[in-house]
């Protein structure tokens, strides 16, 4: 099938992937848009995890303010200062500061809970279903887990601009579309009055 250079220039503009990648793309996807679009988004994830073990030392730190009430600050770290000076990067930390502020995550990722945290959950979860039979009992506790870490880690949540994504969707996007390793190192998130 024949791929126009207006199809090539549209698929472009949505993913900001490369012309032949974009082309490439359309070919295998028999010229339809949204097939397109998923190939691009698959080939970028398996980059990214290509990219996730290389070292993120640059980045930037971002402070967002609502309404005098609420303040962030987060660190978005990446492999370069060329990068970590990319408008879409800040745009990227900007819009992470936001989710921060709007959703109240805990932490970063599952593995920075602290153990007796995820130890008194377990519990919870055990004595709720302690009617249960035995052998479904750690199913149940495992899915209300995965529910706590989408509600207190950030990068569990779901994206505040796109509830169908999860955050960390969002930022292997950007490692596909910038090419290097993006990690949130850590944030600090305050609301008027809170702990008073």
């Amino acid at each position: 099938m024949a791929i126009s250079a207006q199809d090539v220039k549209e698929l472009r503009e949505r993913t900001g992937a490369g012309m032949m990648d974009c082309k490439r793309a359309l070919e295998e996807a028999d010229g339809d848009q949204r097939k397109a679009l998923t190939v691009l988004r698959q080939k970028g994830l398996a980059k990214a995890r290509g990219k996730a073990s290389r070292e993120a030392a640059e980045g930037i730190i971002v402070s967002y303010v609502h309404d005098g009430r609420i303040g962030v600050l987060l660190e978005l770290a990446c492999e370069t200062d060329f990068v970590a000076r990319n408008e879409e990067l800040r745009l990227l930390a900007g819009q992470l500061a936001m989710q921060v502020a709007a959703m109240s995550p805990l932490v970063v990722r599952p593995e920075d809970l602290p153990e007796d945290v995820l130890q008194a959950e377990r519990e919870v979860y055990l004595q709720q279903c302690a009617d249960k039979p035995e052998n479904i009992r750690e199913r149940i506790v495992e899915g209300k887990l995965k529910k706590f870490y989408g509600q207190v880690c950030l990068l569990q949540q779901d994206y505040i601009r796109d509830d169908s994504r999860k955050v960390q969707d969002i930022i292997q996007d950007a490692i596909a579309k910038l090419g290097e390793n993006i990690e949130v190192r850590r944030f600090a998130r305050m609301a008027l009055g809170e702990g008073a």
